[in-house]
């Protein structure tokens, strides 16, 4: 039996969603340019990379104009660690999230309110795009605590207007109990998450495609579409990718659309991508395969220019949507 049709109503997407290109450019370029000024003329590591490298702000008027400025990397943000990529004062932010640090010093990331109901809308439109209806329930795994899987799982859903399951990891068994008897329609959790919850549903003696599940949106980790196969295959329902930095925003970055499960949109009016040459830096045409690079358009608290995510993918043309695709990360 073919997996139902979750298709979203055309007249629940956002118009910028299937806007022309040409018009999306337009609002692109607008907010970049917001963006770079913002960044020099708020934080004082940007002040410096891009006096170093000569270039301004003013020396930005096409997107083509961006190959000019330089990169950030993770060891920027460790090293401006704690507060000093802060655009805004400490006490304008509205929330701090930061990477777990076990091995190298901590990433820490900044939220003002705004910035906050920016990541809301675009996690709402991820769920939307993944075939999540509202009013239904969603079951979260990630856990709500610095890791910024959790709350950003949180404010999406009920923005979209669903009723939110925040069970956080670990304690697969009760997983299952709360699954089977709360009936959630969708859950968000990462590849292995799934995979243990289907390994204890089969301990039990439950047949995991009889359960309410009709979509998994499964992200933080990479994946492979033979995995995609195995987990529609268990549970009846549509696996679908999320993609989110944290240096970036989060989870919610780009989604991948139940309709086509052909690569992850990117929401280009938040998050302009590019992909580059990882040994020149050299920025690649769309369809080659290179370093997946984000520069954030409309972020006040921590704006991020050039951000180099050691990721390999690569852009291609929207299908479901105008905006562009990212190939999805795989594992090897």
């Amino acid at each position: 039996m073919p997996l139902p049709d979750l298709t979203p109503a055309e007249d629940t997407l956002e118009p910028v969603e299937t806007w022309p290109i040409a018009r999306l450019r337009a609002l692109q370029t607008e907010r970049m340019r917001w963006t770079l000024r913002h960044a020099y003329e708020r934080v004082p590591h940007y002040k410096r990379a891009f006096d170093d490298a000569r270039v301004h702000p003013d020396d930005f008027v096409r997107l083509e104009d961006l190959a000019r400025f330089p990169f950030t990397t993770r060891q920027d943000l460790r090293d401006t660690c704690p507060f000093a990529m802060f655009a805004v004062p400490r006490e304008r932010m509205a929330r701090i999230h930061a990477s777990s640090g076990t091995t190298f010093k901590p990433i820490v990331v900044g939220y003002t309110q705004q910035d906050i109901d920016t990541w809301a809308a675009v996690m709402a439109r991820s769920l939307r795009a993944a075939g999540v209806r509202a009013g239904w329930a969603v079951h979260a795994v990630h856990g709500c605590g610095l890791f910024t899987g959790g709350l950003g799982a949180h404010y999406g859903t009920e923005k979209h207007g669903c009723a939110l399951i925040s069970s956080s990891g670990g304690q697969t068994g009760r997983q299952v109990e709360l699954i089977t008897d709360l009936r959630p329609e969708a859950i968000i959790a990462t590849p292995s998450h799934i995979l243990a919850i289907l390994e204890q549903f089969r301990a039990a003696g439950i047949d995991p495609r009889e359960s309410s599940l009709k979509v998994g949106i499964l992200g933080a980790q990479p994946w492979t579409n033979a995995m995609r196969a195995e987990i529609e295959d268990a549970f009846d329902m549509h696996a679908v990718d999320i993609y989110g930095v944290s240096g970036v925003m989060g989870p919610g970055v780009a989604q991948e659309c139940v309709e086509a499960k052909d690569g992850l949109h990117i929401w280009e009016d938040h998050f302009y991508p590019e992909v580059i040459n990882p040994k020149t830096g050299e920025v690649l045409p769309d369809g080659a395969e290179g370093e997946l690079v984000f520069t954030t358009l409309t972020r006040a608290a921590m704006p991020v220019i050039r951000y180099r995510t050691r990721d390999l993918s690569r852009l291609l043309p929207g299908t479901a949507r105008t905006m562009r695709r990212m190939q999805r990360i795989a594992s090897d």
